[in-house]
């Protein structure tokens, strides 16, 4: 099942941002390597929310990731909540759907 993580961000993100990047990006490129982690990054113009993007069999992992998250423990993320995703057209699609006729691929 996929899971994206939202953070509503600080007013001032962008300019706290740059004394907190490195652990926040460590954090989240460990989870990368682990698997849990697809995607992430900040919703641009205004720069406001960041969307991440996690693959695992429950929204645990995405919550586990926000609580040890330096941005969140830091303040720079106000709020945070985690949507399930039903994925269904893509090569990485937690669950494919095709239309009728056309084989759904494994991966």
């Amino acid at each position: 099942m996929h899971y994206l993580l939202i953070y509503d961000l600080a007013e001032d993100y962008l300019i706290r941002r740059p004394q907190h990047r490195e652990k926040h990006l460590a954090h989240a490129w460990t989870a990368s390597d682990r698997g849990e982690l697809i995607l992430g990054g900040a919703l641009t113009d205004p720069c406001d929310q960041a969307i991440l993007l996690f693959h695992g069999e429950s929204p645990e992992v995405a919550e586990r990731f926000a609580r040890a998250d330096p941005y969140v423990l830091d303040g720079l993320v106000l709020r945070w909540r985690i949507r399930p995703w039903a994925t269904v057209a893509g090569a990485t699609s937690a669950a494919p759907v095709r239309p009728c006729g056309r084989p759904t691929l494994t991966h």
